[in-house]
């Protein structure tokens, strides 16, 4: 399986989701894999594929904190796209095996390159997957995520289609997934804690491009040769227009 690499400039919520998706179509057509980088073009509240929604956000909150919505192809819960580096990484696979076995390996690829970076972040032990919710992705790390000091810094989730595999997860930069409760029209129970984010472990802001660079140097190393770049080809292009009306209408939004 040839892996290739490519840093695409911010989109919107539902050009990102549908770019994500389109790559998937992609290792399908073709049996390359493609780790993707990426950021948002405005703030963006992105909801798991099954996430209670309907009634639970404030409209009228959301538009004076400049913040979208759209929901993800993927499970889990609601994240904050703001202050972040999101990574995607999409591939031909098998059985459900072969998922658990590229979540360990992109995980493996991540913490090379936050060690590359200068982030000592690891594996938590003693969690178990989180239940659904509407308390944030980033409330606590679940079993085999990425974490400092017991706090979450990377969140990631799966999606499996017709033989594909799409893996896609936020590192933090900064951390206001605090910014979530405000949204909701129910208070939580308990304040959202902090969670990592490099800025903090490392001292200083670093770019998407800082963050993108040892991971592509990363993946190389993982697989044992160059990286070659991805340029997003016309067929990548139109199957991305097209899902971009799933992603951008709101019956697929508040599907639930």
């Amino acid at each position: 399986m040839r892996w290739l690499f490519v840093l695409t400039p911010p989109l919107d919520g539902a050009g990102n989701m549908a770019l994500d998706e389109a790559l998937m179509r992609r290792a399908a057509r073709t049996g390359d894999a493609v780790f993707r980088v990426y950021s948002w073009a405005s703030p963006t509240l992105s909801l798991g594929r099954n996430q209670r929604a309907r009634g639970c956000y404030d409209s009228a909150v959301a538009r004076a904190l400049g913040v979208a919505f759209v929901r993800r192809p993927t499970g889990g819960r609601a994240l904050l796209h703001h202050h972040e580096v999101t990574y995607s990484a999409t591939l031909p696979l098998g059985d459900g095996d072969d998922a658990r076995s590229a979540y360990d390996f992109i995980n493996d690829v991540l913490l090379a390159a936050l060690s590359r970076l200068g982030v000592p972040a690891g594996r938590p032990t003693g969690v178990s997957s989180m239940p659904p919710g509407l308390r944030p992705c980033f409330d606590a790390p679940a079993a085999h995520e990425i974490a400092v000091d017991g706090r979450k810094l990377v969140g990631s989730a799966q999606w499996r289609r017709d033989g594909t595999l799409l893996q896609h997860g936020s590192i933090l930069i900064h951390d206001d997934q605090a910014m979530i409760a405000r949204l909701l029209n129910a208070p939580l129970p308990d304040p959202t804690p902090a969670a990592a984010t490099l800025s903090n472990v490392l001292g200083f802001e670093p770019t998407v491009e800082q963050v993108a660079e040892p991971i592509r140097d990363a993946l190389g190393a993982a697989i044992g040769r160059r990286v070659d770049s991805f340029g997003v080809e016309p067929e990548v292009s139109a199957d991305a227009a097209e899902l971009r009306n799933t992603y951008e209408n709101a019956a697929w939004t508040w599907r639930r």
